[in-house]
């Protein structure tokens, strides 16, 4: 019987060791590795090729949003799973769409957590009943509401999330990304791909340039 190749990513190296001890006794699941910050996940995935990422939302060097946004790139097959101790909607819908299958509490029971991660092995959404409700009320607000704005072709219409529309308000003051991460209470990394996917958006190439469209449709 083959078994699910399984890389593990958290900073706290007791609750990764007792992750590890969990899996590993799965007839059907092998640890593969073991990282200790997003990075270090980002180079083991792209060397071990695992099935399953397991990875906590909040790491050092690297977050797991944006290591996951990187290991899908390069490991498309690799099904990723977050683990974190915050309830945080935003951080659930950034995980979602930066690829993860899944997105799990860390205080859940480990027997539900291994139907969970067997789940999304299958291609399932790992989310609790809770999270998966926050989805579903996502998914109907999104399909009822009028795009934030358009850009400057008006038979396009451009719409940026309350949080990107905050990190370029800031961004517009002419401060650095470490600022808008303290002011935001986020990590830089996850400031640097808001703006990835800001300058995506609007169609321009520098942040200057965004805050001027922005401004123009009397956003900022």
């Amino acid at each position: 019987m083959s078994r699910y190749r399984v890389l593990l990513a958290d900073d706290h190296a007791l609750f990764r060791e007792g992750l590890a001890g969990i899996i590993t006794s799965q007839p059907d699941m092998d640890v593969v590795g073991e990282a200790s910050d997003g990075l270090e996940a980002v180079v083991m995935a792209q060397e071990l090729k695992p099935d399953l990422v397991l990875m906590d939302v909040q790491m050092p060097t690297l977050d797991g949003i944006e290591a996951a946004r990187q290991i899908k790139e390069m490991v498309a097959h690799a099904t990723i799973v977050m683990l974190t101790v915050r309830d945080d909607d935003e951080k659930l819908f950034e995980a979602l769409k930066s690829g993860a299958q899944g997105y799990l509490l860390k205080d859940i029971h480990s027997k539900d957590m291994l139907a969970m991660l067997r789940g999304a092995l299958r291609g399932e959404a790992a989310l609790s009943p809770r999270m998966a409700g926050r989805v579903l009320k996502e998914f109907r607000r999104l399909g009822s509401r009028v795009p934030v704005f358009s850009a400057a072709d008006d038979d396009e219409l451009v719409e940026l999330t309350r949080r990107e529309l905050e990190t370029l308000t800031i961004a517009a003051r002419g401060v650095s990304d470490k600022e808008i991460a303290e002011e935001l209470c986020i990590s830089i990394h996850t400031v640097k791909s808001h703006m990835r996917t800001i300058l995506s958006k609007l169609h321009v190439n520098t942040r200057r340039q965004a805050a001027r469209v922005a401004k123009s449709k009397g956003l900022l």
